[in-house]
């Protein structure tokens, strides 16, 4: 399927679950979420949150943090707005309508950048770092929390058979943690610092702090 009918996809899946995520997935998540924001805020005050979606992870920040918030989905952003006005959430800076692979942010802007329950659905993982990459400081952190499945999992080919039915309803089954520490092994600026266990793990990509701007891909997104 061609990318933008992919992402006109994920719109309207995301537009139908926008009023019923919160109570679905707010404790189901939680867990890694939180974990996600800890190593975020710990990198650094400015955090770029990708697929922010409900703004569900937005009060775990901390409330010196400046966070800025991006979405494929307006409908979701919209609930996030009105968290944000309603528990008076300064911390959070903005929050906008962005497709993953094309950040509209100048480059090393964020401290860390964190994408959680979002890089599995992405049209191309691997873009969707570059831009990650290109926008983060070096010494950051991105974060990654997400529905991964280890390379050597039990009932790895029924992952496999179910990723179409999983991927219509807007989640994944069978995206492997080797993409994201092969990325990070390949592209000579990052190491792998952590990678969780349990069914939503949480993987941490550390930029090494001599990476220049200059040694990162280059991107057709704006800087």
């Amino acid at each position: 399927m061609p990318v933008p009918d992919h992402l006109e996809t994920q719109k309207r899946v995301y537009a139908a679950w926008a009023r019923i995520y919160d109570k679905i997935y707010q404790r189901l998540l939680a867990t890694p979420q939180r974990e996600a924001v800890d190593a975020a805020c710990a990198c650094g005050p400015d955090i770029l949150e990708i697929g922010v979606g409900t703004g569900l992870t937005l009060t775990y920040f901390r409330p010196d943090s400046r966070v800025l918030g991006v979405d494929l989905s307006l409908d979701m952003l919209k609930v996030a707005n009105r968290k944000v006005s309603s528990q008076g959430l300064k911390h959070v800076r903005g929050l906008m309508v962005m497709d993953a692979g094309r950040l509209g942010f100048a480059a090393e802007r964020f401290d860390a950048v964190t994408a959680q329950f979002v890089i599995t659905l992405v049209p191309d993982a691997e873009q969707a770092l570059r831009e990650m990459d290109r926008v983060l400081k070096p010494g950051g952190e991105i974060i990654i929390s997400s529905r991964l499945v280890d390379d050597d999992a039990r009932f790895a080919a029924l992952w496999t058979a179910l990723a179409p039915l999983a991927r219509a309803i807007g989640w994944s089954s069978d995206f492997k943690i080797s993409r994201l520490t092969d990325w990070a092994a390949k592209t000579g600026r990052y190491d792998t610092v952590h990678v969780g266990s349990g069914y939503f793990k949480v993987v941490r990509l550390h930029k090494r702090s001599s990476a220049t701007l200059s040694s990162v891909e280059p991107s057709s997104a704006k800087a």
